[in-house]
């Protein structure tokens, strides 16, 4: 009696068994079947996009404890509602699905013919198809600039190729809405970057969806440099938030008088903060209330000029460059649709071009802003501001060691890189061709190497820019499909959304989709090594971040301390005394009579060690002075030393020093007048 059962057990159990093998053998399998793998949803829409891309996304850290993985350091998600709502056509997701998501604006329908935005920037006619899925016969294309390039799984294709990092730029601009001929909303931009930003946490909600729940899902939104390293480790994708629009807060200027006020700043910045923005520019195309822009060039310029005058009732202005860096020429070409939104009788103007600096750099306003970012800990962007503005940021960010600066799509004059790098900033380089990318890769390899960083790319998708062309399919070292992933753990195939498959040899950059494609075709073209530095981008990223988060202003040492100096110019209304120039005010100053010996003396009131001095000059400037220190104000030994200052803000770094006192000690002047400073600062380090 007690053996038969046994028996019948054990029979079943082969029984079992021979089925569950049959069930493999003819069956789908588990993963395929119910998405048991993590990076598989469990209940993608139908129809959609293929991914085409098979094996486990990489995770966790190498051997040195960095997460690994690509950054997109400047794409804009959601910019179809920007603008107006009408100029990027088509939607990153939709709840009704791939049909509702991927298909043209109304006005682009039967032939193109308005799409008018295509041929003010770019010229031609802008006829196309419209019509998108499933056909896609003429977008999304690498040459397209109003057509949605980021739907979701587009995105997701990147991040199953090795993207980690996703910097998604809210962005819009209030005057292209106003001039534009199509929108179905006002052109408020705080009311657009709300928009965007809620956007953004819906479409990972929506992904999540697919996973199974909150949380689930490869898309993350993250807040803090912890949350995204997290993210990372678990071989998901990591998105911050950024802002790029021209004027934040409502800060724009009108004939050069701001339109904002110290109150709103405070006020926009608290607010962007909670909405999760950890990075953002203080001004892009127009020049504003907070700083002076860098010129684009050609017909977008002008057309962008055109919108300058429009909104702020000024065109650009120019002076010549003091020093190596340039803002780009003003295009001269025409832009006859947007030269039409003129005033009778008002034309663009003409351009030295021997003069290719902005005159506007960093306002009062801009300063107070920027030094407000610094407090929240946020990363400040400056790609598309002027020479002068950067500059200026970056004189700031030296004198108070801040590493938060970001140069995301190659905007910025190149001659700046080194002072980013050694400030523990972060560089990435728009999306250009493979060729492009990895000779400007190779020109900046030496210093990456120098400042141990790896590298990024800003792809600017949706953010009306063209994207690398076609190479051909006769090309001497064609993308061979299935090709894999840069790490080794997938395998990528073309992409296909409806009946439309995208080949990089002979359709190029597309959309977001084919970032894996670009890289491999930077591999074949550029080498491993360019593709290796990309690879390090999501850990350079976030030491940048990261360093934000945990900078500690420093104790400045002279505030308040007594001051005296050999003179001080005498003003029957106002005062320039010695304790002007460490009352902790910029908008007061010492000034010293009209010669070359004049010093300025400050008293710790006790002995510190100092190793970092800062000076922010008025106009009169010292040309060649040098910073002295005692211990009792008798016996002195200089620290530091220049004969090539040029004004601005200075930053004098030594080894620290026991001190009680510290001397300004002027040699040379730079100017016909004295010796002005608004400020000095002495710190420990």
């Amino acid at each position: 009696m007690t053996g038969r059962p046994y028996r019948r057990r054990k029979n079943v159990t082969v029984v079992s068994l021979l089925l569950l093998v049959l069930a493999m053998a003819l069956g789908p399998t588990p993963s395929s079947a119910a998405g048991t793998d993590w990076w598989t949803p469990s209940a993608r829409p139908a129809p959609d996009s293929r991914i085409n891309v098979t094996g486990e996304p990489f995770k966790g850290t190498n051997s040195a404890g960095e997460v690994r993985g690509f950054v997109d350091a400047h794409n804009h998600v959601m910019s179809n509602e920007a603008f107006g709502g009408r100029l990027i056509c088509g939607k990153p997701f939709s709840a009704a699905g791939v049909t509702d998501a991927l298909k043209d604006c109304p006005e682009h329908y039967p032939d193109g013919t308005l799409a008018i935005f295509d041929y003010i920037t770019h010229g031609g006619d802008g006829r196309h198809d419209p019509v998108g899925w499933p056909t896609f016969k003429d977008w999304p294309a690498y040459d397209s600039m109003t057509h949605q390039a980021n739907y979701y799984a587009w995105l997701e294709r990147a991040w199953r190729g090795g993207q980690r990092v996703l910097v998604n730029d809210l962005v819009t601009n209030g005057v292209i809405c106003s001039v534009y001929f199509f929108k179905d909303r006002g052109c408020d931009e705080m009311t657009s970057i709300r928009l965007q930003a809620k956007l953004t946490y819906d479409m990972q909600d929506f992904i999540d969806t697919m996973y199974g729940g909150a949380g689930k899902g490869w898309f993350r939104i993250v807040t803090d440099s912890a949350q995204a390293r997290t993210v990372i480790q678990q071989g998901k994708l990591a998105v911050i938030l950024g802002v790029e629009t021209s004027e934040p807060f409502g800060c724009k200027q009108i004939l050069d008088v701001p339109q904002c006020s110290k109150a709103d700043i405070d006020k926009g910045l608290d607010e962007l903060y909670d909405l999760g923005v950890r990075s953002m520019f203080l001004c892009h195309k127009f020049d504003n209330a907070l700083c002076g822009v860098r010129f684009d060039e050609h017909g977008l310029g002008t057309a962008i000029n055109v919108g300058q005058f429009l909104s702020t009732g000024t065109f650009w202005q120019t002076e010549k460059c003091t020093g190596p860096q340039k803002d780009n020429p003003i295009g001269q070409a025409e832009a006859s649709e947007a030269e039409a939104d003129l005033p009778e009788g008002t034309e663009v103007p003409e351009y030295d071009e021997n003069a290719q600096c902005n005159v506007r750099g960093l306002t009062g306003l801009g300063e107070y802003a920027l030094r407000g970012m610094m407090k929240r800990k946020m990363m400040v962007e400056i790609d598309h501001m002027s020479v002068k503005a950067t500059g200026r940021v970056l004189d700031i960010f030296e004198a108070g060691s801040y590493p938060g600066v970001l140069s995301s799509h190659s905007w910025m004059d190149l001659n700046w890189t080194e002072r980013v790098y050694s400030l523990g900033g972060f560089v990435a380089q728009y999306m250009h061709g493979s060729e492009e990318f990895s000779a400007e890769a190779e020109r900046t390899d030496a210093l990456r190497e120098k400042y141990g960083v790896g590298y990024g790319y800003g792809t600017d998708f949706n953010g009306i820019g063209e994207h690398p062309a076609p190479r051909g399919a006769n090309t001497s070292k064609p993308v061979t499909y299935p090709f894999k992933s840069a790490d080794g753990t997938a395998t990528i195939d073309r992409q296909t959304t409806g009946e439309r498959t995208w080949d990089y040899n002979t359709d190029g950059a597309a959309h977001a989709g084919m970032i894996p494609d670009w890289i491999e075709d930077i591999r074949l073209v550029g080498g491993q090594g360019v593709v290796d530095d990309l690879l390090r981008g999501a850990e350079s990223y976030l030491d940048t971040w990261g360093g934000t988060e945990q900078h500690q202003a420093g104790v400045n040492l002279a505030k308040n301390a007594p001051a005296t100096a050999s003179s001080a110019e005498s003003n029957p209304f106002t005062s320039y005394a010695p304790g002007r120039a460490v009352d902790g005010d910029t908008g007061t100053r010492w000034a010293s009579d009209w010669n070359d010996d004049q010093w300025l003396r400050i008293d710790l009131g006790a002995t510190h060690r100092v190793g970092r001095v800062t000076l922010d000059w008025e106009r009169a400037y010292g040309k060649s002075y040098r910073i002295d220190l005692s211990t009792d104000g008798v016996t002195w030994q200089t620290a530091w030393s220049t004969t090539a200052g040029d004004g601005g803000l200075d930053t004098a770094r030594f080894t620290g020093t026991p001190a009680r006192y510290v001397r300004v000690q002027g040699v040379a002047r730079g100017t016909d007048w004295g010796y002005s400073l608004h400020e000095v600062g002495v710190h420990s380090s």
